[in-house]
């Protein structure tokens, strides 16, 4: 079957219909859905599906063993993203191994087609959360007490799912299988004018969360010059987020969720936290963080409330292996090379195993949300270049 109609399977499986788009988050019901549909599709063309200690799903074309030939991707979402970002990757190899079976191939090494566990960090904050516990880059006792947004841990998650959380962290054994890892993913931006582009690096990029502490109180009769509102620091962070990033090279700084605590319409907050995403494609991104931060702590002093930061994820620049890339371009003469500011399960192993990335042209330039798009015909070039990606490390 082609990616097109494997993603029409799942074109109804997570909409988010207040937000628009898909909400697909780990162990959550639309997730729980879509691994079931990666087993029964895995296991139509005979492969052999395990699920590793971090929640990673893996569908075997052979016996599992050393120097593998893996691809792959995520299928759970931002909230309210779009329908090609995480699936189109999967539903891409799912079609890959159809069409090497239509050839007639048969690998001469193992081939592997895994699904990654919340790489957008959609529920529990944390992105490429089964690459990095695979890893070993995450710690194990951190990942377990992450929480949603109610307040659920992970942990509590993964168990209410039947599945074991004191089983999570690394897992050099598996890791030591994968000889080399390619994923296929929707553009993220507009830089493509080909259908399919290879990946060079992932620029520097980070995660923190800002927690402003003042006085809740009534919105009607506490005076203005007896408040100690935190929304007002965190209202002038947004904004020196924009400013820090504007002096930067090419930085990109951006908050997007801010939730003030207890969140009533007519109460003055008594807490408020944003979460602040930074990216570099010049250096690393401390340097605008503490910028941001600088002008927190000063708004907040101003307003008599206090504020704490912590960071949540960090992930220095990668650059993706010279020798599979080369292999890559040979198998896609023309494709260009592809730098991204996005974060990717292939920037989480490329600092284990030769690792690389195939992108998918998307016209709209839109990603993370409904207007993300690829054409019919461009997923379909980008199948048989992972295709013939495949072929020749397994052949």
């Amino acid at each position: 079957m082609s990616a097109v109609g494997l993603l029409r399977q799942i074109a109804d499986v997570g909409r988010d219909r207040a937000r628009g788009g898909y909400s697909r988050h780990l162990a959550t019901a639309a997730e729980s859905d879509l691994r079931d549909w990666f087993t029964e599709q895995a296991a139509r063309r005979g492969l052999d599906v395990e699920t590793d200690r971090n929640g990673n799903v893996w569908a075997w074309w052979g016996a599992p063993g050393d120097d593998a030939v893996v691809t792959g991707s995520h299928l759970d979402s931002v909230p309210g993203g779009g329908a090609f970002d995480g699936p189109l990757g999967v539903a891409s190899a799912l079609a890959a191994v159809d069409d090497l079976l239509a050839r007639g191939f048969a690998p001469a090494r193992p081939l592997a087609v895994v699904v990654f566990a919340e790489e957008e960090g959609g529920r529990f904050g944390v992105p490429c959360l089964g690459s990095r516990l695979l890893t070993g880059s995450l710690d194990a006792d951190r990942a377990r007490g992450l929480r949603d947004a109610d307040g659920v841990t992970l942990a509590e998650a993964l168990t209410a799912r039947g599945g074991d959380p004191s089983a999570l962290g690394p897992d050099p054994e598996r890791l030591a299988r994968v000889g080399r890892f390619v994923e296929l993913h929707v553009e993220q931006g507009r830089a493509l004018d080909v259908p399919v582009g290879i990946g060079s690096t992932i620029v520097a990029h980070g995660r923190w969360r800002l927690s402003f502490t003042g006085q809740g109180n009534h919105a009607g009769t506490t005076a203005l010059t007896d408040r100690r509102d935190p929304m007002i620091p965190a209202a002038a962070t947004v904004l020196a987020a924009r400013r820090a990033a504007a002096r930067a090279a090419d930085a990109r700084a951006t908050v997007g969720r801010l939730v003030p605590t207890p969140g009533g319409t007519n109460v003055i907050a008594s807490s408020v936290d944003l979460w602040l995403d930074v990216r570099t494609p010049s250096g690393e991104p401390g340097p605008v963080v503490e910028d941001v931060l600088a002008a927190a702590r000063e708004a907040a002093a101003a307003e008599g409330c206090t504020v704490e930061l912590v960071r949540e994820s960090l992930s220095g620049a990668v650059a993706f292996d010279d020798a599979l890339a080369a292999r890559m371009a040979a198998a896609v003469p023309g494709a260009p090379l592809l730098p991204t500011a996005a974060g990717h399960d292939a920037g989480v192993l490329a600092a284990h195993v030769p690792a690389g990335m195939l992108h998918v042209r998307n016209p709209t330039g839109v990603s993370h949300a409904p207007d993300e798009h690829a054409e019919d015909d461009d997923v379909e070039r980008g199948v048989r270049a992972l295709a013939d990606v495949l072929a020749e490390p397994a052949r």
